[in-house]
């Protein structure tokens, strides 16, 4: 594969994914509203870091750990709690009334810098380790043939999918703030909240099963 071909096809690759629901995605809603359009790229920027290091990781033989139960069955319980802990207060203060689009991070205790909330909402995922454990491999693998250049491509294709698609949605969020009053940002935070807290109950389910087979197998 020629480094052009693995330029794009990491990029298609990564944007299929970027556009799919998830926490990050919704956190990334959540959070233009309040703090308007830098926090796309910011979120990205913070997952970006996560990623690379992950990558860098995974040359080392970091799969081997990521792979196994014990590992994956920590993470999906945490992460769960993690989502369940900002879903239900996206739910409590979108239902309350108490957030509106003037909110200030002060007034949000749940608030975290974009950058640190991509590191967190990515690594609670399990299912994004294992994508990288698995799928990311294959491309890591695949690109450290052709040498660390190889290898860079693929990360500046994956990573710049993210960046397109969610400073997309920031941008889009963002412009919508002119136009969207208080009552429909707060439905629009009900159902994010109720996303997440839908998927943190999923990741802690998960986790349960992988550490039920875990002690089955022991």
């Amino acid at each position: 594969m020629t480094l052009t071909a693995l330029f794009f096809t990491s990029f298609l690759m990564g944007f299929s994914g970027a556009m799919m629901p998830g926490p990050l995605l919704t956190v990334n809603i959540h959070e233009t509203f309040r703090k308007g359009f830098r926090t796309g790229p910011l979120l990205i920027f913070g997952h970006g870091l996560l990623e690379v290091s992950l990558v860098i990781g995974l040359t080392m033989g970091l799969d081997l750990i990521l792979l196994k139960p014990l590992f994956q069955g920590g993470i999906a319980l945490i992460g769960g709690l993690v989502l369940l802990w900002m879903g239900w207060g996206m739910l409590k203060d979108s239902w309350l009334g108490r957030v509106n689009l003037e909110l200030t991070t002060k007034n949000d205790i749940r608030s975290m810098p974009p950058v640190l909330a991509g590191v967190i909402v990515s690594v609670s995922n399990p299912y994004w380790l294992l994508w990288w454990a698995t799928i990311g491999l294959t491309y890591v693998t695949l690109a450290m043939q052709k040498g660390a250049l190889a290898l860079a491509v693929f990360m500046s294709g994956h990573l710049l999918a993210d960046l397109t698609w969610y400073s997309a949605v920031s941008f889009a969020v963002a412009r919508g703030k002119k136009i969207i009053s208080d009552k429909v940002y707060q439905g629009i935070l009900l159902v994010c909240g109720v996303f997440l807290l839908v998927l943190a109950l999923y990741f802690i389910w998960s986790g349960r099963m992988f550490l039920t087979n875990l002690i089955g197998l022991a």
